[in-house]
């Protein structure tokens, strides 16, 4: 089994589904801490994180990168893309 497979299995059985944690990111000179779940969407994993009153899910694509999406429910603002990309780029550091 791949190491980041191992990672998502063990995220997956130890992790209590409803339990949120925090990623850490920095973007524009500013420090988040994004809260976060981790959830199943499908058969697969996917990190629900909250921006600025905005839940935005990452998963996995067809190719295996993340990709970020905005619920059609969500009403909030949407995130800056460049704060999208470096969620992406910290879930991709948390997983290594």
């Amino acid at each position: 089994m791949c190491q980041e497979c191992a990672i998502w299995v063990c995220l997956l059985i130890f992790a209590d589904m409803d339990e949120s944690f925090f990623i850490p990111v920095h973007y524009k000179g500013r420090e988040y801490q994004l809260e976060a779940t981790l959830q199943r969407r499908g058969y697969l994993p996917a990190f629900h994180v909250s921006i600025e009153g905005t839940m935005v899910i990452f998963e996995r694509d067809e190719e295996g990168s993340f990709r970020a999406l905005i619920p059609s429910e969500e009403k909030g603002k949407v995130p800056d893309n460049g704060l999208l990309q470096a969620i992406t780029e910290a879930i991709e550091e948390i997983l290594k």
